[in-house]
């Protein structure tokens, strides 16, 4: 991937993320970042919002899936990914580049808030079933698809926390 501009945006998801499906089966995830700077102003002694970019954002297959149950509008997320320019043509003939974000790497910021992370069970990212039979976000009965994971990690009771 070398020469793809990849930047991090730090701000609030405008919208729930919206997610849709390919016609071949593969997870997306929509959403919007509004980010801007904040300046202290010594004159008037506080602190002043700058202009706002909104960042039109996609997160594919598994990722998109993961983004559309966990994210909410309002919630404050830090994502990396790389620059896209699209361009099309409207309907009335005009020509229109739009500049875009796949993320690769999203998640709520902690400044201001905290979150519990579930490991999510493993699929391939298109909806299909995992190689232990459950769709994406499911677990399989006798635990989690992860192969770095050993036994003893799924031996307690639902609920209990990882041995870690």
């Amino acid at each position: 991937m070398s020469g793809e501009t990849t930047i991090t945006i730090i701000g609030n998801l405008t919208a729930d993320p919206v997610l849709n499906y390919t016609q071949s089966g593969t997870a997306v995830a929509g959403f919007t970042v509004a980010s801007s700077a904040r300046t202290y102003n010594k004159s008037v002694e506080q602190w002043e919002d700058g202009e706002v970019l909104f960042m039109r954002c996609s997160a594919w297959r598994d990722l998109g899936e993961h983004v559309g149950e966990s994210l909410t509008r309002g919630t404050r997320v830090i994502a990396s990914g790389r620059l896209r320019q699209r361009t099309f043509e409207t309907n009335d003939g005009d020509k229109r580049t739009v500049m875009e974000m796949t993320v690769d790497e999203i998640g709520p910021s902690l400044r201001f808030a905290t979150a519990r992370p579930v490991k999510a069970a493993r699929g391939n990212g298109n909806g299909q079933p995992s190689r232990n039979g459950t769709s994406n976000g499911g677990a399989a009965a006798g635990g989690f698809d992860d192969p770095w994971a050993s036994e003893s990690a799924h031996a307690g009771a639902a609920g209990d926390e990882p041995p870690f």
